[in-house]
């Protein structure tokens, strides 16, 4: 918040944050695109649901994906670059890379491009970077 020092009006000012990348979902079964801006930190994918706190609400009828079904995480490795951590939610029917599950508490390193699978939905990563 900011206040004139010659009216003393306040406002505020909304600054833009630097793009962490995106993930492009694609439900298999009937080609429908939906794109998702990731952020620092933890970012939640799952089902659109009313007052979710989902970061990333994949409107879908796909049946077998959960509410919070993973997680990518956005950090800032040692060299600087944007480091992407997938991790499962934990879910009911898992998180797929390279048509391997992730077990519980794994996590993988993705990068741009990778696809993975939630359900019957391919997701793709986009890192900006």
């Amino acid at each position: 918040m900011f206040q004139c020092t010659e009216c003393g009006k306040q406002f505020g000012i909304k600054l833009k944050e630097k793009s962490c990348g995106s993930i492009v979902v694609i439900e298999n079964v009937f080609h429908y695109k939906q794109e998702f801006p990731l952020h620092m930190g933890d970012n939640v994918i799952g089902r659109y649901m009313k007052d979710s706190r989902c970061h990333c609400p994949i409107r879908t009828d796909d049946p077998s994906i959960d509410m919070n079904h993973c997680v990518i995480n956005v950090s800032a490795g040692d060299d600087g670059h944007l480091q992407y951590i997938l991790r499962d939610g934990p879910s009911n029917t898992g998180t797929f890379v390279d048509n391997k599950i992730l077990g519980d508490k794994e996590r993988r390193i993705i990068t741009d491009g990778t696809l993975f699978t939630i359900g019957a939905t391919s997701v793709i990563l986009k890192s900006d970077g």
